[in-house]
């Protein structure tokens, strides 16, 4: 391994790229498909410090801020992968799946070795798969996407009720109808209902309708949403946020699948799949007798948690650019493109209004801008004025783990985040750039 230029032409023949860093992250070496897939010359970057290869990119920034490959694994069964997209010189971006290997120790050699896979027809096929499964309006590729995605396909072949839940603007909406979409009820259907944009006193009359005269100003009869998604599919949105009188009403249509108008004495037949969301935590409404228990069950007989947008930060730079898409449409802009500093803003963000609030936060910035790319100053005051986490301390950004000097070192780090994230490994493991699978086993091997 001592003689890199040796290893030239066996290198060029692969078609994943490898770069070779020294133990000061020097580039040592680099192959032909490596530097077409960041768009340099070989002349040009041996020598450089690696981080200059994918600048603006959070690998770059994890290893400015850690002095060394954050990639590399601590143990040689592991492998830390990070996603990237590389903005190339002719407006093109490449998406890249880049890992590590370390090589045995040399006084004056290679320290690691940077493996560069270009996941740009993975990206076609996942896009072409999104647009067969109609699951086109959700946008991700982090685990707890593809997650969800899994999830979304197997629930929408049963015809059990579902109930969705997670804090507001997730897209709660999307899934519901991804799970129409991609149901046997899809040429039927769909109809969504706001229970919080309804008075009480009306939501009665909206979810199962009303004969002439049933009340005052019940001028005509209307039939009720039940009837009107009859053979499809009824989206109960915020279903919290119903009184105790109404959800009696819904527990008794979906026990008997029957719906009875206001002002009407005979019950009416209906075959409708009910999806009910929420952003409240209707198990604790139940403890405290806010909300009906078998009502509860009824609804969720298949839960879907939505992450929130913080879970999945890997997503925004992605979500960013289909936001942006349908911005510049909207205003009849060229295509905008976020600066790798704006983006490292609002990857640093909590977003506490997930989705929602990264919509409108980049419309703000689509009516600032003057020019193709978004910068900082374009960007709301309130998100330029965050803080950027201190390298011990912002596991808001950790992507990465890096092993401590000793194993108890280690357990304590562990340890320390899980206390933070108040015991949920899942975030924990997020935070530690750990698969929960390795975070499991290292508890594991300490207890």
């Amino acid at each position: 391994m001592q003689d890199l230029a040796g290893l030239g032409a066996f290198l060029d023949k692969l078609e994943e790229g490898v770069v070779f860093l020294d133990a000061q992250r020097n580039i040592l070496q680099i192959n032909q498909a490596a530097l077409a897939m960041v768009g340099r010359d070989d002349n040009a970057v041996l020598g450089q410090l690696c981080p200059t290869l994918f600048a603006g990119t959070n690998c770059a920034r994890a290893c400015e801020t850690r002095g060394h490959c954050a990639l590399t694994p601590d143990r040689a069964e592991e492998r830390n992968t990070q996603d990237i997209v590389l903005k190339g010189v002719n407006g093109r971006d490449t998406p890249l799946r880049m890992w590590a290997m370390a090589l045995p120790p040399s006084a004056s050699g290679p320290y690691c070795a940077i493996i560069l896979r270009d996941c740009s027809r993975e990206v076609e096929l996942e896009a072409e798969v999104r647009e067969r499964w109609q699951l086109g309006g959700l946008i991700g590729r982090s685990a707890v996407m593809q997650d969800l995605y899994q999830k979304v396909l197997r629930a929408a072949v049963s015809d059990a009720n579902v109930l969705l839940s997670g804090e507001s603007g997730v897209g709660k909406e999307l899934v519901a109808r991804a799970l129409h979409d991609n149901s046997g009820r899809a040429k039927n259907p769909y109809v969504a209902v706001h229970c919080a944009a309804l008075a009480e006193n009306l939501l009665e009359s909206e979810l199962f309708g009303h004969v002439k005269g049933a009340f005052s100003g019940a001028t005509a009869l209307r039939i009720g949403r039940f009837e009107a998604a009859n053979g499809g599919t009824l989206l109960l949105d915020e279903i919290g946020e119903i009184s105790p009188a109404t959800q009696t009403a819904l527990l008794r249509v979906l026990q008997e699948r029957e719906i009875v108008r206001v002002g009407e004495n005979h019950p009416r037949k209906v075959d409708v799949r009910v999806i009910a969301a929420t952003h409240r935590d209707l198990a604790a409404m139940v403890k405290r007798g806010e909300f009906r228990e078998d009502l509860y069950y009824r609804l969720r007989v298949l839960p879907l948690h939505l992450p929130a947008l913080r879970e999945h930060r890997d997503d925004i730079a992605m979500l960013a650019a289909k936001l942006l898409g349908d911005l510049a449409q909207r205003y009849k802009r060229p295509k905008l493109r976020l600066s790798a500093e704006a983006l490292a803003v609002l990857e640093r963000h909590d977003w506490p209004g997930n989705v929602r609030q990264l919509f409108n936060a980049l419309e703000y910035a689509v009516v600032q801008a003057r020019g193709a790319s978004i910068g900082v100053d374009d960007l709301l005051p309130e998100l330029r004025a965050a803080p950027v986490p201190a390298p011990d301390g912002g596991v808001k950004l950790t992507r990465y783990y890096s092993a401590a000097a000793t194993p108890e070192q280690d357990q304590a780090r562990i340890e320390q985040v899980l206390q933070e994230v108040g015991g949920n490994r899942a975030e924990a493991a997020r935070r530690l750039g750990m698969s929960r699978t390795t975070l499991w086993k290292r508890l594991n091997r300490a207890s």
